[in-house]
């Protein structure tokens, strides 16, 4: 215990602990009962702060989680959240992992990956995979008879690019996972227009919006003390 409190800043400590009550919070005034809900909102909001700091353990948690969210989508047949999380989040985390764990800043700790530099190669290969993709589950989440679909499958789109950023370890991975967040809190905004306990998840997804800003600050600031390191 004492480890995991020093490994983290009282900053992150603080943007962690009032994540965590705001979510409780939410779940007690507007789900009540949904309580797969509120494990995956703290599953998943403790794995941003792993990820934050270019911790491998975040992905880990981030696959638990988007087999969590995967089973909520089903719900509400968000059936794009659910295969995008099932069929994609969960198995580019996996992916993600292995990447982190092959490049750890320093060969002797793995507890934080090397931050890599995104190219422009890298760019456009991954917007026209991100195209690709995209394309195919719009007919997949027609077919399926997807609610909200126009969301839904921008949802796959920014969800498959931050993924990619993901297991490409660039700093600008958490500002795709923002723009998946926006996206999400619009959903469950029209989710939440019939039934109220989705309140809670829309409240989720603005906590993460948060805890993503700061994670892409944390890279920035890792990667400028990586560069440093490396220049000594």
């Amino acid at each position: 215990m004492k480890k995991i409190i020093t490994y983290f800043s009282k900053g992150e400590i603080a943007l962690w602990f009032s994540s965590v009550c705001v979510i409780i919070i939410s779940f007690l005034l507007f789900s009540g009962s949904d309580y797969l809900s509120l494990v995956a909102s703290l599953v998943g909001v403790t794995s941003l702060i792993f990820l934050a700091k270019g911790n491998p353990f975040g992905n880990v948690l981030m696959i638990v989680f988007s087999i969590l969210y995967t089973v909520i989508s089903y719900t509400f047949s968000y059936y794009g959240e659910m295969i995008t999380y099932m069929g994609m989040t969960a198995p580019m985390s996996l992916f993600a992992l292995i990447s982190w764990l092959k490049n750890p800043f320093e060969k002797s700790k793995k507890s934080q990956v090397k931050v890599s530099i995104l190219t422009k190669k890298g760019l456009v290969g991954g917007l026209l995979l991100t195209a690709v993709v995209t394309f195919i589950f719009f007919f997949i989440l027609n077919a399926l008879g997807t609610a909200n679909l126009v969301p839904s499958t921008i949802s796959v789109a920014t969800s498959f690019f931050a993924a990619y950023l993901t297991f490409l370890r660039t700093p600008y991975f958490p500002l795709a996972y923002d723009a998946n967040d926006v996206v999400l809190i619009v959903m469950w905004i029209m989710a939440s227009a019939t039934d109220k306990s989705y309140i809670s998840v829309i409240i989720c997804f603005i906590v993460f919006l948060v805890n993503d800003l700061y994670g892409y600050i944390s890279w920035k600031r890792m990667e400028k003390r990586q560069k440093a390191k490396s220049v000594l």
